[in-house]
C-alpha cells in the first residue's frame, strides 16, 4: 500500500528528533492557538499521535478529533496518547478515501495536515487538496505544516531531500520523489494566509490559511 509508515511506526519519532530535532513537532504547536474552542477537527495522516497530546495540553477542552491515518500501527500507537478529555474517532483509512458520510458531523472547523502532502505525486496533489477543501466548513482554518518547496533550494537540503525520499520510497512505498508547491493552491482557493512560520534554517513550512465565506 502506497504511503503507508506501517514499517516504522515504532521508530518515526526517534528518527525525526535524530534528523531534525524538535524542529517538526514545533512547527506543528505553534499554529495550535488557531483552534477556536469547541472545534471538530479533522487530522489528515497525524502519524502517532503525539500532536493529541499537545492539543489536550495546550487547546481548550471539549474538542471533537477525527484522526484518519493510513497506518494500522500508527493508529496503534496514537490511541496511547493522553488525549482525554477531547473525544477522538480513529479512522483507519487513506485521507482521499475518508468522506463526511464516515462522521456525524457536516464539515470541519479546522483540517490538521503535518507533513502530509510531501507523500503524494505533484499530479495528485490538486485532487487530494479539493478532497480535503470540501471537508472544511466556509471560514474553518487549515493548519498545514510540511517541507518548503523551493525552485532554488540549497544544496543540503536537495541532498537531505532525495536522501529522505529514497529511505521512505523504499519502506514505506512513499509515491512521491520531489516536493510540489502547494501554495498556488491555496491562493487559486481563495484561502487568506493568517500566519506562516518557517523552521530548521527554512526547510520547515507552517501556516495557518482560513478558507473563504460563502
Amino acid at each position: 500500500m502506497k504511503n503507508n509508515y506501517d514499517n516504522i511506526a515504532r521508530y518515526y519519532d526517534f528518527l525525526s528528533s535524530v534528523v531534525f530535532g524538535s524542529a517538526q513537532k514545533d512547527a506543528q504547536t505553534a499554529l495550535l492557538s488557531y483552534i477556536p474552542p469547541g472545534s471538530t477537527i479533522l487530522i489528515a495522516g497525524g502519524g502517532t499521535g503525539w500532536i493529541l497530546e499537545r492539543i489536550a495540553a495546550k487547546c481548550r477542552h471539549g474538542l471533537r478529533i477525527y484522526y484518519v491515518e493510513i497506518s494500522a500501527n500508527m493508529i496503534a500507537r496514537a490511541k496511547e496518547q493522553a488525549y482525554q478529555p477531547n473525544e477522538v474517532q480513529f479512522v483507519h483509512s487513506a485521507i482521499e478515501d475518508f468522506n463526511l458520510s464516515q462522521t456525524d458531523t457536516a464539515g470541519f472547523d479546522i483540517i490538521i495536515t503535518p507533513f502530509l502532502f510531501d507523500n503524494f505525486k505533484a499530479a495528485r496533489i490538486p485532487q487530494v487538496f479539493r478532497h480535503l477543501d470540501t471537508l472544511l466548513l466556509p471560514g474553518g482554518r487549515w493548519l498545514f505544516t510540511d517541507f518548503h518547496y523551493q525552485q532554488a533550494a540549497p544544496y543540503w537540503q536537495q541532498l537531505l531531500l532525495k536522501s529522505m525520499y529514497l529511505f521512505f520510497r523504499i519502506l514505506c512505498a512513499v509515491e512521491a520523489s520531489a516536493l510540489a508547491n502547494v501554495k498556488p493552491l491555496f491562493t487559486s482557493a481563495g484561502y487568506a494566509m493568517e500566519k506562516e512560520v518557517y523552521y530548521f534554517k527554512q526547510f520547515i513550512w507552517s501556516a495557518v490559511y482560513q478558507k473563504r465565506q460563502q
